[in-house]
């Protein structure tokens, strides 16, 4: 599968500084050096049929990410990696192939589309749309809190994906922070349908319940019926740490995270951050309800109130710019407007 026969130097761009640095060919492909420049880890590209894998994105429990580029098609394109040890594995074989037909089957801007799924040399990988440009959990890392005007945007994209997936019949049922992805326009794509399944099967069966111990509902813990509504609950968690700063639930313990869900009450946005508004608040602790029934019956209904606190957000925010741009004491004196 990896071949590089060639003894010369190999010259690649340093991701960090962006320098020309040449590499020895000594290196295995896919090994790093550090830049001479920036001491930025540098990758070896390695070949891989028609695609050139130029650097590493992320690594999951199913496979890690590279950047690479199509050189029969001339783009940039993603490549998810199987890991060798899971090859043997069925279920795991069965997951990274529902991955692949659900991004195939879902044509919608906000979810990552994949490409291709192939097998070379016994090892698997998927052919995917790059969206390289970070994750709302490196975004929460970074910042701790992220712009509600921001998170407004997000959740409505991201519901009306999860929208999309539902009419195809598909639940997500991983829906976090590190499951939202950038590109590089600033788009939220939503990633790995690896845990995905059809939207009737009702109650989870066997002994795993599958989920982000942080943002997993209520009904998936005490084994009632999934539908789409655990989704949207992940969801709303989701968003919900991204605009406090704050997980939704915090505890010493996993297992008392997990309890929290189904018996300690939610502590509404507004109450953690002041400064977040009532209605982005009031939407995030609807889409949260412990009884499935009181939360949004609807996409279009948790869109739709999305959207309300969105647009009450911007003409709070115009209001307020208005008034600090006509009064003196916090503004330049200067009207918004001008006579012509």
């Amino acid at each position: 599968m990896i071949q590089d026969n060639s003894k010369s130097l190999r010259m690649v761009t340093c991701p960090g500084c962006g320098v020309k640095v040449f590499l020895s060919p000594d290196l295995p492909p896919l090994s790093t050096a550090e830049c001479t420049r920036c001491n930025h880890p540098i990758m070896m590209p390695m070949q891989l049929a028609q695609f050139e894998l130029r650097n590493f994105i992320g690594g999951g429990g199913m496979g890690d990410v590279y950047r690479a580029y199509d050189v029969t098609l001339q783009r940039e394109v993603a490549i998810k990696l199987m890991k060798p040890e899971l090859s043997n594995n069925s279920d795991s074989l069965e997951s990274f192939l529902r991955e692949a037909r659900a991004g195939a089957a879902l044509n919608h801007t906000n979810i990552v589309h994949i490409y291709a799924y192939e097998e070379l040399a016994d090892q698997r990988f998927l052919v995917m749309e790059l969206a390289d440009c970070g994750s709302l959990d490196s975004r929460i890392e970074r910042d701790h809190r992220v712009p509600e005007l921001d998170i407004l945007d997000v959740g409505i994209k991201v519901a009306s994906a999860l929208n999309l997936a539902l009419k195809h019949n598909f639940l997500h049922r991983d829906i976090k922070p590190g499951n939202i992805l950038f590109n590089a326009e600033g788009e939220p794509k939503l990633v790995d349908f690896g845990l995905a399944r059809s939207a009737d099967l009702g109650a989870e069966d066997g002994a795993t319940v599958w989920g982000t111990p942080y943002y997993i509902a209520p009904e998936k813990i005490k084994r009632e019926r999934e539908d789409f509504l655990s989704d949207m609950y992940s969801l709303a968690g989701t968003l919900y740490h991204a605009i406090t700063g704050h997980v939704p639930f915090e505890a010493p313990t996993v297992d008392e995270v997990v309890m929290a869900h189904i018996h300690t009450p939610l502590t509404p946005p507004n109450q953690v951050i002041p400064e977040i508004t009532v209605p982005t608040s009031d939407t995030l602790v609807c889409a949260m309800a412990k009884r499935p029934e009181d939360r949004f019956q609807s996409y279009d209904e948790f869109i739709m109130a999305l959207t309300s606190a969105r647009s009450q957000l911007l003409v709070s925010q115009l209001r307020n710019q208005r008034q600090q741009e006509s009064n003196p004491k916090t503004g330049n004196g200067k009207s918004w407007w001008r006579l012509t």
